[in-house]
């Protein structure tokens, strides 16, 4: 699944860094009207993930997952059939479906086959998809060189080779227990009639977990978006430098993505994490403010000093709502609760543009507050969760007298 995972992951850096140019370039689409077709995929794709989480406790989760990469595939492909961009935005909505839905059932998988593991199986699977995703925009950045517009179509069916391979792959992959069937099959056995599981959409907890780790996600945006923005439009730094940024976030996360995430390997320690989370989205801000107070020796010091801030905040806030996202997921409904998650992340990559943009134009000192809005989702989520995070931790093995 790994393997899966760095091929995936390849084939998407191809198409990412292009799919805007080929809606331009080729499709012949203009400025709004790619902005509205990014804008109504991307909220379309929001509902994969508690899709994906409910068909994930009913179906065999391997085959949940190749049909999740054919569909990507199926709708890639469909994009070179026509410029209309009625159709364009229909297929690139249904692509987004299973594209959010990929990562949760991901997830889901390490979740039920790594067990104690699951936060070292995660850190490695994170390493992985950032090697992907650079070797798949440094093939990108040689095809796009030679200024052709075939490069594009290209890219994408570049993409969609990788998603028949990882199919192919995937359905070699063991189909890990589901602990679902499992509680069924054990009340089946005493002769009870198994409990109905429980729904994250009555568990308050669960949902208020879900919406600061909403806001806590917006790193992502921040990094992916924010600072290229930023670099051109507020700072006397040189546009150059919005590349090796972000070479320099995918580096730090290679690096220390695996290493770090020994902090979180128990439920009490991850909810621990979000006291130094906060305290670096604080210095991320705040550096990023500065990057406009001054001439280009101080405003390429403060961007790098605040990408490497927020590449360690990435680092362990992924550490952190990997383990509290599963822990607090009762065994019989975890792929529903996990699916309710991942609109955490899906729905902070549809409206974080829109916030981090509005930071913008009010001005350097928004900055600062944005960080203290995300301080305030730390806190509120540690408050929150304190009296679900006592118990031991699914991630600790259990001991028994025999191995003493």
């Amino acid at each position: 699944m790994l393997l899966v995972s760095i091929i995936d992951k390849t084939g998407t850096g191809l198409w990412a860094g292009c799919a805007v140019l080929y809606f331009t370039y080729v499709s012949g689409l203009g400025l709004g009207q790619v902005g509205l077709l990014m804008t109504v995929s991307g909220g379309v794709g929001i509902a994969g993930a508690p899709l994906a989480g409910r068909l994930a406790d009913r179906f065999p989760l391997v085959r949940i997952i190749v049909g999740a990469q054919l569909m990507r595939g199926g709708a890639l492909l469909a994009l070179l059939s026509t410029d209309n961009f009625l159709l364009l935005t229909l297929y690139s909505a249904l692509g987004a479906l299973p594209d959010r839905a990929g990562s949760v059932l991901i997830k889901l998988y390490a979740a039920r086959l790594a067990g104690p593991e699951r936060v070292r199986y995660q850190a490695i699977q994170r390493t992985t998809v950032n090697i992907g995703w650079s070797i798949g925009g440094l093939g990108a950045a040689a095809a796009l060189a030679t200024g052709s517009t075939r490069a594009y179509g290209l890219l994408l069916i570049g993409n969609v080779v990788t998603y028949l391979v990882i199919a192919a792959l995937t359905l070699r992959c063991a189909e890990p227990p589901a602990p679902s069937r499992i509680a069924a099959a054990s009340a089946q056995a005493d002769d009870r009639p198994p409990a109905a599981p429980a729904s994250p959409w009555r568990d308050r907890t669960f949902l208020g977990y879900t919406a600061t780790d909403a806001a806590l996600f917006l790193d992502d945006t921040i990094l992916q978006v924010a600072v290229p923005l930023w670099i051109v439009h507020a700072t006397a730094a040189p546009v150059g430098l919005a590349p090796l940024l972000l070479v320099l976030n995918t580096v730090l996360v290679v690096i220390f993505q695996v290493p770090l995430s020994r902090f979180g390997a128990t439920t009490p320690a991850a909810r621990r994490l979000l006291v130094p989370l906060t305290g670096l989205f604080v210095l991320g801000t705040l550096a990023l403010a500065a990057s406009a107070a001054g001439g280009p020796a101080l405003a390429v010091t403060a961007l790098v000093v605040a990408v490497v801030a927020l590449t360690f905040a990435e680092i362990i806030h992924a550490t952190a709502s990997w383990e509290l996202s599963v822990a607090l997921a009762p065994p019989e409904a975890q792929g529903a609760y996990l699916g309710v998650h991942g609109l955490a992340h899906s729905s902070q990559r549809f409206a974080g543009p829109l916030l981090v943009t509005g930071v913008m134009s009010a001005g350097p000192l928004a900055w600062p507050l944005l960080g203290l809005g995300l301080v305030a989702a730390g806190a509120a989520q540690h408050r929150l969760i304190r009296d679900r995070t006592t118990k031991p931790s699914l991630s600790v093995p259990s001991v028994t007298v025999s191995e003493h």
